[in-house]
C-alpha cells in the first residue's frame, strides 16, 4: 500500500517524565504549539482534538496509544482544509527514548496515500512546532509565542 510518511527526530535535554508532561498537559501545550490547544482526557480510545487560537477545530481524533511516559499514538484528521480532510484518516505517533542527559523525541506522521497533501502541510508544521517545544523546555520560553490562527499547519 502506497503511504506518506514525515519523520521527525529531535534530543531534547530534559527527563522522559518532564518531556511526557509536556506533550500531554494540556495547559502546557498551548505555550509550544503557538497558542492552539488540545481538548482530551488522554485515555486510549477517547477523543482528542486541537483548536485554533480563534475557537475553530483544526485537528480532530482518537488517541490510539498512551503510554507514559514514551509512546503516544493519535488518529488525526485535518478539519479545517476541505482539500486535507478529504484525504482521511492519518496516523501520528510520538516516542521517547532516553539519552544520558536528553531524550530523542521522534515524531512519525503518515497518512495511508502517494503524495499527501497533510503529509507536505505537516512537514512545514512540525519542525517550527517540535523546535519550539525543544526550546521552551530547555529555556523556560518559546521560541515562537504564538502565530495567526490561519497560518496552523499541523
Amino acid at each position: 500500500m502506497a503511504e506518506s510518511t514525515f519523520i521527525y527526530v529531535t534530543y531534547i535535554r530534559t527527563t522522559p517524565e518532564k518531556l511526557w508532561q509536556a506533550l500531554t498537559d494540556t495547559d502546557f501545550i498551548p505555550q509550544w504549539w503557538m497558542g492552539v490547544r488540545t481538548e482530551t482526557d488522554w485515555r486510549v480510545g477517547g477523543p482528542w482534538k486541537l483548536v485554533l487560537t480563534d475557537g475553530r477545530t483544526a485537528d480532530t481524533g482518537e488517541v490510539l496509544e498512551f503510554e507514559p511516559p514514551r509512546r503516544l499514538a493519535l488518529k488525526w484528521r485535518n478539519e479545517f482544509k476541505p482539500e486535507l480532510k478529504a484525504e482521511g484518516w492519518s496516523h501520528c505517533l510520538f516516542e521517547l527514548e532516553p539519552q544520558g542527559e536528553a531524550v530523542k523525541l521522534t515524531v512519525t506522521h503518515s497518512i495511508p496515500r502517494d503524495a499527501s497533501q497533510l503529509i507536505q502541510a505537516v512537514s512545514g508544521g512540525w519542525p517550527q512546532i517540535l523546535s519550539n517545544l525543544k526550546t521552551l523546555v530547555e529555556t523556560g520560553k518559546p521560541l515562537i509565542p504564538q502565530r495567526a490562527a490561519e497560518t496552523a499547519q499541523a
